[in-house]
């Protein structure tokens, strides 16, 4: 395994892995250890599949082009349009859900450490100029600091992990599904897990940059989709371990309240404090991450022009829509996550299924073909069905 190849496999591991992970306990705390982790296994699964999926069409299509591109080629104007709608959606909802997520954690930081009530929606245009000046700044920028936290947030992890081995409760694991695990909490859950798993957007990047080798790319998707799965069931472990699953639902949703009963039980301060700046790292890299692709497609669209005025004006379209919704959603931070999951089946699920379909009969020559045929693609789509269904069951 080269250097070449374990550095895209920590690309992949690294999309995934952010404020998702935070997000996981508060939606599968209601389903009991086991269930969830079953869910998990399960969307995972399902996020693997169609990774290779998007890999059998990208080496079909070009190595080299991006997703847009691909599409385009495959199913049209259309085709392009129905891409960047969902992919505009998607990265919409997920910057509201981090801003939502990011200026809750900023109150609870001004209340413990200056002893100070900071108000919600000013901590939100707090967050939003602070960090969301970095995407302006551009990818050269973000690319330093993010390589900095994600590192950083990795160690945090695995010493959080390490220390919260030790006071997992045996009792608090064995704890049923509350209220039976109900369809609703089913439905709840399903979306945020599934949004939790999403790299795919690396993808068409690996392919170039691996020179398009299947067997390598192969390994690497499916090495790196694996690992933050072992991540996800450790988290949970640990954190519906030690809080238990009854108590994290009672939050409600709450970040900062799932924070600081891990602070709370954390037997030293130093411990506490890596819990505190594990949660800050996860959702900041996320969040310039996604603000860096939103800003710069929206660049695109606008066509606008590499002038001061120009970069004001992309970073208004940008920044204004998801921080409306943050300031009228101030406890949202897993409802928006879970509906970003509608805009990512679209795009990784719904969208490669018809191109595939599209392709494989007009293939002149055996290339690679991600294994179970017609059925694997038709079980791929209703479960994307049923992925956007429980979305739609919890907003209505």
């Amino acid at each position: 395994m080269n250097l070449k190849m374990l550095g895209s496999i920590a690309i992949v591991a690294g999309t995934a892995i952010g404020a998702g992970m935070l997000a996981l306990p508060l939606a599968t705390a209601a389903l009991g250890i086991i269930p969830a982790i079953l869910l998990l296994v399960l969307i995972w699964g399902v996020s693997a599949y169609t990774s290779l999926l998007m890999l059998e069409i990208n080496l079909r299509t070009g190595v080299g082009d991006n997703v847009h591109a691909i599409t385009g080629k495959v199913l049209g104007k259309r085709g392009q349009l129905i891409q960047g709608a969902s992919f505009l959606s998607l990265l919409f909802a997920l910057t509201a859900a981090y801003l939502t997520g990011g200026s809750s954690l900023l109150v609870l930081k001004a209340e413990t450490m200056f002893d100070v009530a900071l108000d919600n929606q000013v901590a939100v245009v707090m967050f939003t100029l602070t960090l969301g000046l970095f995407a302006a700044l551009g990818v050269a920028w973000v690319d330093k600091v993010s390589r900095i936290l994600f590192s950083l947030m990795i160690a945090l992890l695995v010493v959080t992990v390490g220390f919260l081995m030790p006071e997992i409760s045996p009792s608090k694991m064995a704890v049923a599904a509350i209220e039976g695990g109900n369809f609703d909490v089913w439905m709840a859950a399903i979306p945020v897990v599934f949004t939790s798993f999403g790299f795919h957007v690396c993808i068409a990047t690996l392919v170039r940059y691996l020179d398009g080798d299947t067997m390598t790319l192969r390994k690497v998707l499916l090495i790196g989709s694996t690992l933050p799965l072992l991540c996800y069931v450790l988290w949970l472990l640990v954190t519906l371990g030690t809080v238990g699953g009854e108590a994290i639902h009672g939050f409600a949703g709450s970040l900062p309240a799932l924070v600081s009963s891990l602070q709370d039980i954390a037997a030293q301060p130093w411990v506490s404090k890596c819990i505190s700046l594990f949660a800050d790292f996860a959702l900041v890299t996320s969040f310039l991450g996604v603000t860096l692709s939103l800003y710069d497609f929206i660049g695109e669209l606008t066509r606008a022009r590499p002038t001061i005025a120009g970069r004001i004006q992309t970073w208004l379209i940008t920044f204004v829509p998801p921080v409306l919704c943050a300031l009228y959603i101030p406890e949202g931070f897993v409802a928006v996550l879970g509906f970003a999951a509608i805009p990512l089946v679209v795009m990784i699920i719904f969208l490669p299924i018809v191109m595939a379909l599209k392709q494989r009969p007009q293939a002149t020559e055996n290339g690679y073909q991600v294994a179970g045929g017609t059925p694997a693609l038709a079980i791929a789509g209703v479960l994307g069905t049923v992925i956007i269904a429980s979305q739609l069951w919890v907003a209505l």
